[in-house]
């Protein structure tokens, strides 16, 4: 299990940016392309992805001291604090199911692949801690059973392979990138609710109207309804929110930071499509010669979503909403805090699959919201013990700890699942 782990370990350290240009080298060169072209293309996709990571910390960079402010206006506590999903990734990644996760699910996928039960190839190995999470908890409830929490951990895996193949051909039509599914261990949670939501939203007269994309919010707003000036203005609506009229400075600065997302954002995803086509051709390419019929996609990080102008201004007025909500839902005993300057993370799927209706983003995302407090409320004595086991320490004054990022149904359902097993 130590070698195994080692190997994990040696994996999730070169991070995405390294790993996956090797990987997109390697299946480049296995797909037919020249050594030159793979190489380009990895190192395309490698620099799109150092692009990206430095526009999305300076999202949640710009907007984690807003939230903090925001939270302390607010003068109100709660007894689980929000530890953030890098907290509780590394919690999942120490224990016993988070040792062979990485060797489990690669394993999965290869099988599926080979079986034609999936057409993803899942890299986006760091966010494999969400079947870390899962089977982490499933262990707990169920008494130290290991091989239950490398089912359950199994399970999440399978879901999310499944879940990235239904939705690939939308994500990959509304952000114009080809060959990518998004398999990653939240995003594909939020999917059944979205749909779900759909079905029910379209039954209900001048609800299913309401269309506020982001061609009909420029058409409507004018210059405001320009990504760059509309994250501008609510990010400045935010700051004075945060910060009040006494940081005007700090809110200025806030809306500008947002107007600069907005505009960097899609230029990055320029960079990935440049990466990504040459080697979803040879991937079409190679299909056709020996598999006919059948596609292959990338599995990626919904990381690359999150820069939609829909998404992140949904996003920005999700982070009040979210925050009263913890407020006022009975029972609740989570504060948002560390992961709540990353409520982009949690609604990244809605506009792919509402055309990009900003209405329904936010409806939508209000209501995932509402579970996803509650889900982590459920799991922050379980979540203690599990840091507690593996020698976590505790934020000062810190009772129970949780993440709202650890807070999906999937999770949930085979905890509940594992308590039968105790």
């Amino acid at each position: 299990m130590e070698g195994i782990q080692a190997i994990g370990d040696f994996l999730t350290g070169l991070g995405t940016p390294v790993l996956l240009p090797i990987v997109i080298f390697i299946l480049g060169v296995i797909l037919g392309q020249k050594v030159g072209r793979a190489v380009i293309s990895g190192l395309t996709v490698g620099v799109a992805f150092i692009g990206l990571g430095l526009v999305i910390g300076l999202l949640i960079g710009a907007l984690d001291p807003a939230t903090k402010a925001l939270i302390a206006r607010t003068g109100v506590e709660r007894d689980a604090v929000d530890v953030g999903w890098g907290v509780a990734a590394a919690i999942a990644f120490g224990t016993s199911v988070g040792a062979l996760v990485i060797a489990l699910a690669f394993g999965i996928n290869l099988v599926m692949l080979f079986t034609g039960l999936t057409k993803t190839l899942n890299v986006d190995i760091w966010n494999f801690w969400h079947f870390a999470f899962t089977g982490s908890l499933v262990m707990l409830v169920s008494g130290g059973k290991l091989w239950l929490g490398l089912i359950a951990a199994g399970i999440h895996c399978v879901v999310a392979l499944l879940i990235g193949d239904l939705t690939a051909e939308r994500v990959q039509q509304f952000f114009k990138i080809p060959g990518i599914s998004i398999p990653q261990g939240w995003a594909i949670t939020s999917v059944p609710i979205i749909l779900l939501l759909n079905a029910i939203v379209d039954r209900i007269p001048g609800l299913r109207d309401i269309e506020w994309d982001e061609e009909t919010i420029r058409k409507n707003l004018g210059v405001i309804g320009q990504p760059l000036v509309l994250g501008s203005v609510l990010g400045l609506l935010l700051g004075i929110v945060a910060y009040g009229f006494a940081g005007w400075r700090d809110a200025l600065l806030l809306a500008v930071q947002m107007g600069a997302v907005m505009l960097l954002v899609p230029r990055i995803i320029a960079i990935f499509m440049e990466g990504l086509t040459p080697l979803s051709e040879a991937a079409r390419q190679f299909m056709q010669k020996r598999f006919e019929g059948r596609e292959f996609y990338v599995g990626l990080d919904s990381a690359i979503l999150i820069g939609h102008p829909i998404t992140i201004s949904a996003a920005i007025l999700l982070i009040p909403i979210t925050l009263f909500l913890s407020f006022v839902l009975p029972g609740n005993r989570v504060l948002p805090f560390a992961d709540l300057a990353a409520t982009a993370f949690f609604v990244a799927m809605v506009p792919p699959l509402t055309k990009g209706n900003f209405f329904r983003s936010v409806l939508y995302g209000t209501i995932i919201m509402v579970m996803v407090v509650y889900i982590s409320s459920f799991f922050a004595p379980l979540l203690t013990e599990v840091a507690t086991d593996i020698g976590y320490e505790f934020p000062e004054g810190a009772t129970l700890i949780t993440g709202l990022s650890g807070g999906n149904w999937i999770a949930w359902v085979l905890t509940q699942v594992g308590r039968l097993f105790a």
